[in-house]
């Protein structure tokens, strides 16, 4: 099952940026991210949909009869920024619902960047957790997975108009498209692997050979050291690049000087208005979080070092009373 996408293969430059989407000179693509998702389906669309409900904002996805979420055709690129999977009870309703969107959008309107519970679907003996979806994963599904990422469906980083999007994110700046094009040949030699005798070895290999993107840390797997689909938010500093990760969970948007962590959906669980969604526009970044009925609304404004890029950065934090949510 994972990600069962029957779409045309996105090729550089628009698999690694939205300066490559296609758009009026004038109007160039929103873009809205969610993280973590881990299989929680109902919470994931409450999140989704917050869009079409605010009054500053066209929708990014409609809910047809049956509650599937489907492409709204506005002018957005969508984000999933790693671990669609585990620890929630939809997994494979998760996965479908990204695949559809996929098909549905214009070709590289919606990405989907590798989560370390994604990185078990490669790494496979890493970690065998029975109750676990990434754990049931078969040989075939493994080799569909591995062609969605030779496809650009799936990538290690995407480069938005201001700020960068990984699942973890990294502590010193690097090229999206190398570390794409990385991920790209650590797929392409597991893929030879799998199935033979030399697939637990591969495996083993590919996260030193590759460090910059499937790296575990050497004092715990969220270590410094770690690579952009492992490394924790706490080892971020101030200055890394201008980046938008998950991973790390949170009960509402945290920031630490350039770096803005999205992890919001498994600390919210099943509280209306918890799940959280963050925007990006050229001119500015806002997150709009369906806030808990006890967070009253803050704003946050800063400048952004890039004026040529985006005029000023500023972060909101939405009361629901106000928005209604």
């Amino acid at each position: 099952m994972p990600l069962p996408i029957d779409s045309t293969p996105i090729s550089p430059p628009l698999r690694d940026t939205v300066d490559a989407v296609p758009h009026e000179e004038a109007n160039p693509p929103a873009i809205v991210s969610i993280s973590d998702i881990h299989g929680y389906l109902e919470d994931a669309r409450q999140a989704l949909l917050t869009l079409r409900d605010h009054p500053d904002y066209e929708p990014v996805v409609t809910a047809d009869n049956d509650g599937q979420l489907h492409w709204a055709d506005e002018n957005y690129v969508l984000v999933f920024n790693g671990d669609l999977v585990d620890r929630g009870p939809n997994n494979e309703d998760v996965l479908a619902m990204v695949a559809r969107l996929i098909e549905e959008a214009p070709p590289g309107r919606v990405r989907v960047t590798l989560g370390n519970h994604e990185w078990m679907f490669m790494i496979a003996d890493a970690y065998q957790y029975a109750d676990w979806y990434s754990a049931t994963v078969s040989d075939e599904e493994r080799l569909e997975y591995l062609q969605q990422i030779a496809d650009g469906h799936v990538v290690a980083a995407y480069e938005g108009h201001t700020f960068t999007y990984a699942h973890a994110g990294a502590a010193e700046s690097y090229e999206v498209s190398t570390a794409n094009e990385s991920l790209i040949e650590a797929a392409a030699e597991l893929e030879t692997a799998i199935g033979t005798p030399e697939d637990s070895a591969v495996q083993s290999e590919l996260p030193e050979k590759y460090p910059e993107v499937l790296a575990r840390g050497d004092r715990g797997v969220k270590g410094p050291e770690a690579g952009l689909v492992w490394i924790k938010f706490d080892h971020l500093p101030a200055d890394a690049p201008l980046q938008i990760v998950g991973h790390t969970r949170q009960t509402r948007p945290q920031t630490t000087g350039n770096v803005h962590c999205q992890d919001l959906l498994l600390e919210n669980l099943g509280s209306p208005g918890g799940q959280g969604i963050f925007v990006e526009k050229c001119s500015f970044f806002s997150h709009d979080q369906r806030a808990k009925k006890n967070l009253s609304g803050q704003s946050d404004n800063r400048y952004c070092s890039q004026p040529n890029q985006c005029s000023g950065l500023a972060c909101q934090l939405h009361d629901d009373r106000r928005h209604g949510f």
